[in-house]
C-alpha cells in the first residue's frame, strides 16, 4: 500500500479551493485547470467528482455569465460536508 503524503493532500484541497473561488469570480478556464490539478493530487479520492461538477459550471458561466443555482447545488452535494462547503455557500451568496 503507498503511503499517503499530507502535503500532497492540503495541496489538492487548495487546488479545489482555487477552483471553486474561480468559479464565484466567473472565471470558468481558471476554475476548470484547477479542479483537474485538484483531482491530479488527490489521493483519497476526495474530489474525483469535482471536476465534472466544476465543468458543467464553467460551461454555465461560458453560455450565461454565472454559475446557476442548480450547478452551486450538485457541487454542494459533491463536496458533502467541510470547509468546501461553507466556501461554495459564501461564494454562491
Amino acid at each position: 500500500m503507498t503511503e499517503l503524503d499530507g502535503k500532497r493532500q492540503r495541496q489538492a484541497l487548495t487546488a479545489a479551493e482555487r477552483s471553486l473561488q474561480a468559479l464565484g469570480a466567473g472565471n470558468g478556464e481558471r476554475a476548470t485547470r484547477s479542479a483537474a490539478k485538484a483531482a491530479e493530487l488527490d489521493q483519497l479520492g476526495v474530489f474525483a467528482d469535482l471536476s465534472t461538477e466544476v465543468a458543467r459550471g464553467a460551461a454555465e458561466i461560458a453560455a450565461e455569465g454565472e454559475v446557476g443555482a442548480d450547478s452551486w447545488d450538485r457541487l454542494e452535494a459533491t463536496v458533502g460536508p467541510g470547509p468546501l462547503l461553507f466556501l461554495i455557500r459564501n461564494l454562491r451568496g
